[in-house]
């Protein structure tokens, strides 16, 4: 059982890690099987497709981070410093990619869902509830900034998903430019979005 259980895992870590330093349509399931070291037959025991062990993958990916969200946007920080959090977080998590894989990878659920959501509906569906989990963060954030006075905004909702928006558009020039300097001063815009206090600004 720890071994077919170890098999499970590697095809976990090696769909997201070839998926997000190449492409979903690029990458086949004999590479990833090759990559893991596990045989076809154990995959198709996993899983039933390629876009299976996917949506399994980017859940998996997200477990494994969400205690750094739960960190960056805890409570005990104020409204604008989780912000100003949240922004050094991405730009250490792509520097850490960029020492794994070589390059600028950007958003993996982003670039996922970009290359197929209109052609798969599952992969539709999980890289949408993958932005809201992200947006949720974002706009209780916001919406405590809003309630403190640090932060000027009629729709915390509708200001945190112009935020996440902002920033994957950001992760996709620093991807196509292959170059994390784009993102150097990610919390001059997000604190814009957000109609930030200025004399609230952590970064002043």
């Amino acid at each position: 059982m720890g071994r077919t259980s170890n098999a499970g895992k590697r095809l976990l870590e090696v769909a997201f890690d070839l998926i997000h330093d190449h492409s979903y349509g690029s990458v086949s399931v004999d590479q990833i099987c090759s990559r893991a070291r596990v045989n076809k037959g154990s995959f198709y025991y996993y899983y039933k497709s390629k876009t299976a062990l996917v949506v399994a993958a980017y859940e998996e990916r997200w477990r494994i981070k969400e205690p750094d969200y739960e960190r960056v946007f805890a409570l005990d920080a104020a409204p604008l410093e989780r912000l100003s959090r949240w922004c050094e977080y991405v730009r250490s998590t792509q520097r850490e990619r960029v020492r794994r894989y070589g390059h600028v990878c950007g958003c993996p659920y982003a670039s996922v869902g970009g290359e197929l959501a209109t052609q798969d509906k599952k992969i539709q569906r999980t890289t949408q509830n993958l932005v809201e989990r992200h947006v949720r963060y974002l706009a209780k954030a916001i919406e405590d900034a809003r309630d403190g006075g640090d932060a000027w905004v009629a729709d915390p909702v509708k200001t945190a998903e112009l935020v996440h928006a902002y920033v994957i558009g950001l992760l996709l020039r620093a991807k196509i430019y292959n170059d994390l300097k784009v993102l150097a001063d990610l919390e001059t815009g997000v604190f814009a979005l957000v109609k930030a206090n200025p004399e609230k600004n952590p970064r002043h």
